[in-house]
């Protein structure tokens, strides 16, 4: 039975340097890599990371995704992500990442998913198993007493209007 930190924290990670842009700064399309490094560790955790898929045939998909760009990162920064368990149920997992300079703790994205979990040999949507659906049970107790962070639930739209 896994221990659930609260929230999760990742490995340490660095911006690599074919991930920055003309601009000097990292691409935007590599947050996303980092995102999902973190991601992978945590479905680790949960039990529904590559061993699942190969023995079990059902994966996760990721049906929404909502990245906020706050500050920029530069070659070589150390970072690390934080895994925050927002919501469940049988079909869906509703996560929220927080990607942060590892030495100066400064929050530099975020990315809010709403993930699927699919027969991958169907390609359907389909119900955890009850022992998947245990663990993050048991994960979103651990991650309840967490605020809600902000910026979960954020819609798109220009400054000052509706």
């Amino acid at each position: 039975m896994p221990f659930f930190p609260a929230p999760l924290v990742s490995s340490l990670m660095r911006v690599e340097p074919q991930w920055i842009d003309y601009n000097g700064h990292l691409n935007m399309a590599y947050y996303n890599v980092l995102f999902d490094r973190a991601v992978d560790e945590a479905y680790e955790l949960i039990g529904i990371g590559l061993d699942y898929l190969k023995t079990q045939g059902h994966s996760t998909f990721t049906a929404e995704a909502h990245v906020r760009y706050l500050r920029e990162l530069k070659e070589g920064d150390p970072v690390r992500v934080t895994f925050q368990l927002l919501d469940y149920d049988a079909k869906r997992i509703h996560y929220f990442e927080e990607l942060k300079h590892a030495e100066e703790g400064w929050l530099s994205a975020t990315s809010e998913n709403m993930t699927l979990h699919v027969d991958m040999s169907a390609k359907k949507v389909t119900p955890f198993p009850d022992g998947i659906l245990r663990t993050l049970e048991r994960m979103k107790a651990a991650h309840a007493h967490l605020p809600r962070p902000e910026g979960a639930g954020r819609a798109i739209k220009m400054p000052g209007k509706g």
